[in-house]
């Protein structure tokens, strides 16, 4: 018999407290290699603090996440650095650099993990090609619209090969005709890529749309 492998990502018991506040409280997920998983709550639930703490980017006040069976807790420094490479994340407002082209934006985290020049720009244009942006590489974030901008999110998060994409209300500063075309390419990635990709909203008709699963957040609690 096959044992089945750990899922990706899982979140054991997890809590995170500011002081007395106690934004998330016992929350238990497993998110298996391939899922499309949507975490919906209302604002204030705790979606945010939930995403940070799978990506790593902050540390629960207890509980903890494991990433294929490990947990983060007992990464090294070195060895978390090279976990994030294997996740990619995007956010409500792009987070683009300004003073940087759409190129100069994508080549950033390849930068950042020592990739040469010429595999720099193989990836730029594969990235460009994938979100169809091929014709937009030289102009800068101000030159494009929300939509575009997105886009280029995308293209930076997949720039170092990642197991997971974080989405962070990655379509809810943009237009109902634009979230849909942004969807359709989230999951045009997903079929071309494998991609598992976690997704908070707190729009239900993001998670109908493209997701497998969905975790229901309120008050800190799944």
């Amino acid at each position: 018999m096959h044992q089945k492998p750990p899922p990706l990502l899982q979140a054991t018991a997890l809590c995170k407290k500011y002081g007395p506040f106690s934004a998330l409280h016992q929350v238990d997920l497993s998110i298996d290699k391939g899922d499309i998983y949507g975490i919906v709550g209302l604002s204030g639930a705790g979606k945010s603090t939930l995403l940070r703490c799978l990506a790593g980017l902050i540390s629960p006040t207890s509980g903890d996440i494991l990433f294929q069976g490990c947990p983060l807790s007992s990464f090294r420094k070195g060895d978390m650095r090279r976990l994030r490479f294997k996740m990619g994340m995007i956010f409500q407002h792009f987070n683009l650099l300004s003073s940087r082209t759409v190129a100069g934006n994508i080549a950033y985290p390849l930068e950042i993990a020592g990739v040469d020049k010429e595999q720099q720009e193989k990836r730029i244009d594969e990235l460009l090609q994938l979100v169809g942006l091929s014709s937009k590489k030289h102009l800068f974030p101000a030159r494009l619209s929300g939509g575009e901008k997105q886009r280029v999110a995308i293209a930076r998060a997949l720039a170092n090969h990642p197991d997971i994409l974080f989405c962070d209300e990655a379509a809810s500063a943009l237009d109902p005709k634009t979230t849909q075309e942004i969807l359709d390419l989230l999951l045009a990635i997903h079929q071309k890529l494998g991609l598992t990709i976690v997704l908070i909203t707190h729009d239900m008709g993001v998670i109908k749309r493209i997701c497998h699963k969905v975790a229901v957040i309120e008050a800190g609690q799944i």
